[in-house]
């Protein structure tokens, strides 16, 4: 799969100064577009569509200071449709204006060709089952909050202590599915996974029972599911089991993501320091 992603790669490289199609990315990749975005974020650290824009400026920041071109045509060239949008995202980037660098030939930034590989360690194994579920529906409370990738979600946290204990005792009686107990689950995130970026949080129950009318309810339709255990400090252990999916199961595995909701089941510690964890992920066969 790598062999293939950094396929990918090239073509990025090749096309800076064209349109370039995600769809023909995934392709080449041998996947889905949506597990091509989903994984390069994962292995990368930054959305496709960053990597891209910071690369296309990095070739772009080369021509500035050649000055073998005209500022105009550079921006043309790498997808701006003016001077002026050009300039704001050169500043952004490089800390200067484009002509400001060509006169005083300014110091500027890079962003680095990506390939990809996978390291072997061999010092720990991820649990893991995959399982096929009929469709069914999480009930309780959600909210839109932006993305945090480290540390605690303010935003979660507050929402999470706003619903009070009583609506918490309701929402964990209506579990009768696995996985059991209260969830939380990520849906309908920006493709991009950038931090700050907004997503629907659900804090729920997987149920079969009819729905409060104060409750909100998400249809999660039929297929399958990766479900990944895990164990350790609160809350890095959750934040790094979803890193490890996807930089290392999906690479490893015959699978990728598809859309659908992202579900964790969590038992805290009595002090909040410890985490027993089950992850989630609606996967799909991979394209041999």
């Amino acid at each position: 799969m790598l062999e293939r992603f950094n396929q990918a790669m090239e073509q990025i490289e090749s096309h800076l100064d064209q349109q370039i199609d995600v769809a023909d990315l995934a392709r080449t990749a041998v996947t889905s577009e949506y597990h091509f975005r989903r994984l390069f974020s994962g292995l990368a650290g930054l959305p496709l569509s960053e990597y891209i824009r910071r690369r296309r400026l990095t070739v772009a920041g080369g021509e500035v200071l050649a000055g073998e071109r005209t500022l105009l045509d550079i921006a043309v060239r790498y997808g701006y449709s003016s001077g002026e949008a050009f300039a704001r995202a050169f500043r952004a980037m490089h800390g200067v204006g484009p002509g400001e660098a060509r006169r005083g030939g300014a110091t500027l930034r890079s962003q680095p060709r990506m390939s990809f590989r996978l390291v072997v360690e061999g010092s720990s194994s991820m649990r893991y089952r995959v399982v096929e579920r009929d469709a069914f529906r999480i009930v309780g409370r959600k909210a839109r909050v932006p993305l945090v990738h480290e540390g605690v979600n303010p935003h979660i946290a507050g929402f999470i202590r706003g619903l009070g204990k009583e609506t918490l005792r309701r929402i964990e009686s209506l579990s009768d599915q696995e996985p059991r107990g209260i969830v939380s689950v990520s849906d309908d995130l920006d493709e991009s996974r950038a931090e700050g970026t907004e997503l629907d949080y659900w804090h729920g129950a997987v149920s079969g029972a009819d729905a409060p009318d104060d409750m909100d309810v998400l249809g999660v339709p039929a297929g399958s599911w990766a479900v990944f255990e895990s164990a350790g400090p609160f809350p890095q252990t959750l934040q790094h089991l979803w890193r490890d999916v996807f930089t290392q199961w999906f690479p490893s595995n015959p699978y990728q993501s598809r859309p659908g909701p992202e579900i964790l089941r969590t038992l805290l510690s009595d002090d909040g320091t410890h985490a027993d964890a089950e992850l989630w992920i609606p996967v799909e066969r991979a394209a041999l």
